[in-house]
């Protein structure tokens, strides 16, 4: 097995506060996508037979879009950088031969890595990881919990695509497990191993069994772990040797979070008006098209969709205007008063949230968390915006991710200690766009303290 780093937790905790802080990331240079890294042969994935088709569940989840260019809006991501990637474990009864894979969800292919073990579980793995130097670049100290949203989201996208009912969720998996059954070094080790090439952080996994898991099970990771290394990636030119202090503190952090863990396997929850056309068609809206109120039964099914979407992540609420302005969960009024132009300055002052149809957001995960708490909270924001973002597109609303948020100290805000409850992630709602709509009331009560 993989041995991770050891756990600094005061370093953790200082960099959340840092990345909560008002501090602005420093202006770089735009980084281009980098060329697919892995090579070999590119295989189709709609091999006859299979009771797991992952050329559909890849294809309505991860993979590019057609005819637009080769875009990846199907999962969103922080500022259009994608830097989730798939590593794919397939046992018997896939639509592809047992065995590992790289997936390219531009070319909607899969490159071999290896071979598969002999007691390989039925089914598929999609090792989930990130790579973060495009992200780091842009976003700077604030990338990481970036990160773990956009691997949440493409968990859920996973998730929605294959059937529900037969697919389990891990996000608290071992990193040392992930990397070990993916075949991949860890990141202080990849550049000594693979030099040339960009580390990729594990952060999750989705099984997609082929039948059901026998009771003594080891897990669907155990057998693939035990495997020697893969087929290494292609070197790039400017790929780094030595990366800058923030991309190094950034991997050494995901790598911490993602150490000593166990690897708890939630089942998938998938809303009932989601197909494969909602799948097909959801985007993420422009900000200018965010402004219709919508109709409150609506707005109460994705928030109490997202709410329920994991067992271990962090509480929603939402925002609305109208008449009587709120801050609403699933069990009542949290506060009242228009909330959203609060949100607007938390959110990197991005004005047009001030003036959206609705903003829910996940809260909690206190200052002082423990390393798993930060991981799982994130995550599962993440996961539970997707899965909140595809319902939505379902009922006919419009819905926009809101990813960065700086002081957004929600409890504190509300009245109650400090530090205990912030905001992690956000998921503006709206209805068709009309203009004719009137602002409503400022914010009023103990909610002008952000």
């Amino acid at each position: 097995m993989i041995q991770a780093p050891p756990v600094s937790v005061g370093l953790l905790r200082r960099a959340l506060a840092d990345a909560r802080s008002p501090r602005a990331p420093r202006t770089v240079p735009y980084v281009p996508e980098r060329a697919f890294p892995w090579s070999g042969p590119a295989l189709s994935l709609d091999g006859p037979g299979g009771v797991v088709d992952l050329d559909r569940t890849l294809r309505l989840s991860l993979a590019a879009l057609r005819n637009t260019g080769g875009r990846l809006r199907p999962a969103p991501s922080a500022g259009a950088l994608h830097p989730v990637r798939a590593h794919l474990l397939v046992g018997p009864g896939c639509s592809l031969p047992p065995g590992r894979y790289a997936y390219d969800a531009r070319a909607h292919r899969a490159h071999p890595r290896g071979r598969a073990p002999s007691d390989a579980p039925p089914g598929a793995v999609v090792v989930l990881t990130v790579a973060a130097a495009r992200t780091v670049a842009h976003y700077g100290h604030r990338a990481w919990p970036l990160l773990l949203l956009d691997a949440g989201h493409a968990a859920a996208a996973l998730a929605l695509a294959a059937d529900p009912a037969d697919v389990r969720v891990s996000l608290d998996a071992d990193g040392g497990e992930l990397a070990a059954a993916a075949g991949l070094p860890r990141a202080a080790e990849w550049q000594g191993r693979w030099p040339g090439s960009e580390p990729e952080l594990p952060l999750g996994a989705v099984w997609l069994p082929a039948e059901e898991a026998p009771s003594r099970c080891r897990g669907p990771l155990a057998a693939w772990a035990d495997l020697p290394g893969a087929v290494s990636p292609v070197p790039q030119p400017g790929a780094e040797t030595t990366p800058p202090a923030e991309l190094a503190a950034a991997r050494y952090l995901l790598e911490c979070l993602a150490a000593d863990s166990g690897s708890t396997w939630h089942p998938a929850h998938g809303p009932a008006p989601v197909t494969d056309d909602t799948l097909r068609t959801r985007r993420s809206a422009d900000p200018s098209d965010l402004t219709r109120p919508p109709a409150s039964d609506l707005l109460a099914h994705v928030l109490t969709t997202a709410a329920d979407a994991r067992p271990d992540g962090p509480a929603w609420a939402a925002a609305v205007a109208g008449e009587t302005p709120g801050l609403l969960t699933t069990a009542g009024i949290l506060a009242s008063g228009d909330a959203r132009p609060t949100f607007a300055r938390w959110a990197a002052d991005q004005q047009w949230i001030g003036t959206a149809g609705a903003v829910l957001v996940a809260h909690g995960c206190p200052a002082d968390a423990s390393p798993a708490l930060i991981r799982g909270s994130h995550l599962a924001a993440g996961y539970a915006a997707g899965v909140g973002q595809a319902l939505a597109t379902a009922l006919g609303l419009r819905s926009r991710p809101i990813g960065s948020w700086q002081q957004a100290d929600l409890g504190a805000a509300l009245g109650d200690a400090p530090g205990q409850d912030w905001i992690l992630h956000g998921l503006a709602l709206a209805g068709p766009a009309d203009p004719t709509l009137t602002a409503p009331p400022p914010l009023s009560g103990k909610e002008e303290r952000p």
